[in-house]
């Protein structure tokens, strides 16, 4: 692999309304990972994702796709090399779910072309892997949050970019979609995309990602596998929680058993 490649952010600060929300930030994302984006609330996580999607300016920092500054990419090469799974978002227009994940395929559309039939082959598969094409006649400001979520996802994975980013794309979704949804994060990272994730299940944590950045207090506390950073020590100091541990079926499992006790 190229010593070029991958998605790399050096040094990174961003500050809003005067206050410092991230400082000195690094972290990187291979092509074939998934990597989690974890901390308690407040750390930093969305500000920067939104921060490399340049939604946020930075105020500080270099933030480099494959090698190419962000700043010297142009709207559409950054639509075609960073796909966003926004936390959340509202639709607003009364467009079928069809409609929303074809919207994925606009950076690879000249203004007024109609979508070809590979177009259409591509939405198909996504919504069926997302577990969303029965829903493809139904408009989305009738879909319930969770069908929402996994209409998005879709229409991030149509534009078939190098990276997917994603702000925790389990939200709202019940256990089933929470766990197909992790699948496809790996799934998607095994045709060689790369994966960033913000997280909040540690168990989904451990258990999914190839590499892990905790942030705390806007600053990086750790990063590295997952057994580097979810010690006792990290999670205490980051969380202040103390979880249990166990194995099954050969997977690792951990979840928050207490708060930790403060003094």
């Amino acid at each position: 692999m190229s010593a070029d490649k991958g998605l790399k952010v050096k040094g990174l600060g961003v500050k809003l309304a005067g206050h410092e929300i991230l400082s000195e930030v690094s972290f990187g994302v291979q092509p074939g990972q998934v990597v989690g984006l974890i901390g308690a609330n407040g750390a930093g996580k969305s500000t920067a994702l939104k921060a490399v999607l340049d939604i946020l300016p930075a105020d500080y920092g270099t933030i480099s796709i494959d090698g190419r500054n962000l700043n010297a990419l142009n709207a559409k090469e950054r639509a075609m090399k960073l796909a966003y799974v926004p936390q959340g978002a509202p639709v607003h227009w009364p467009l079928t779910a069809e409609r929303v994940v074809g919207l994925g395929r606009t950076p690879h559309l000249n203004p007024w072309q109609e979508l070809s039939s590979t177009d259409q082959q591509i939405i198909e598969d996504v919504m069926q892997a997302t577990d969303c094409w029965h829903l493809r006649d139904r408009t989305v400001t009738t879909l319930s949050g969770g069908e929402r979520s996994r209409v998005l996802l879709a229409r991030a994975m149509a534009v078939g970019a190098p990276y997917l980013l994603a702000d925790e794309p389990t939200a709202s979704l019940d256990p089933l979609h929470q766990l197909q949804v992790m699948e496809i994060m790996r799934d998607v990272a095994a045709q060689g995309v790369g994966v960033l994730i913000v997280m909040h299940d540690l168990s989904f944590a451990l258990r999914f990602c190839d590499q892990l950045i905790l942030l705390h207090e806007g600053r990086v506390l750790a990063d590295g596998t997952p057994d580097d950073v979810l010690t006792d020590e990290h999670l205490e100091k980051a969380f202040e929680v103390r979880v249990s541990r166990w194995t099954e079926g050969g997977e690792q499992f951990l979840a928050p058993h207490r708060a930790r006790v403060r003094g």
